[in-house]
């Protein structure tokens, strides 16, 4: 009777053994899937607080004193308007009597933009646009401003804006390029943009002197 008084006493020890190690393995179990549920939540927050390509490449196409325009037509009425702003404030220049560094400046924007048009030109005919002929609304509100300057005030202001509008024409040109579809308007900016890389490229190491010299 004894015998059999211990074997069941065994028998019962060794039970609660087997479910204290099936408890504890349970709330390991537990644990280990709590944890991993966690690190998976964790993972997915950060991912969605992360700026995905598309937003940074937009964020990129933006960056800058412009955006690309959001129809060809506007962008050819554009460039047309940015060609008789270098334009006609050069010839201002001219008219005030620059002499030097700002006189070739001045004679080579007249030259280089009034080409930049005539290659536009056919282009906006072909896609039934007219180009505008004289300067935007803000330029002649700068050249109205401008005119009442002379000497070496108006020199400074001259090369200032035309640093301006060039960075502003580039960042437009190499915007308008990655969007536009047609194959005249790509030819026509791959044509230019290096045209006027070289100006602006011109006019800020005219500034870069200026300053170092000031």
């Amino acid at each position: 009777m004894k015998r059999i008084l211990l074997s069941v006493s065994c028998l019962g020890l060794l039970s609660l053994a087997s479910c204290g190690n099936s408890s504890t393995e349970s709330a390991g179990a537990s644990a280990g899937a709590e944890t991993s549920a966690n690190t998976a939540d964790t993972a997915m927050a950060s991912a969605s607080t992360m700026p995905s390509s598309d937003t940074a490449a937009t964020a990129m196409a933006t960056d800058g004193p412009t955006a690309p325009h959001s129809t060809d037509p506007e962008f050819m009425m554009s460039a047309a308007h940015s060609d008789q702003n270098e334009i006609q404030l050069s010839k201002m220049a001219l008219e005030k009597g620059v002499t030097g560094m700002v006189k070739d400046h001045a004679n080579k924007m007249i030259t280089d933009h009034t080409k930049s048009t005539a290659d536009l030109k056919p282009i906006a005919q072909k896609k039934g646009v007219t180009l505008p002929t004289d300067m935007d609304a803000e330029h002649k509100a700068i050249a109205a401003q401008m005119k009442d300057l002379s000497g070496k005030e108006f020199e400074t202001k001259y090369m200032a804006q035309m640093l301006l509008d060039h960075q502003k024409t580039v960042n437009t040109m190499v915007a308008h390029k990655q969007m536009t579809q047609d194959a005249d308007l790509q030819g026509f900016i791959t044509k230019t943009t290096p045209v006027v890389q070289a100006h602006l490229a011109m006019f800020k190491q005219h500034a870069g002197s200026g300053a170092s010299n000031m």
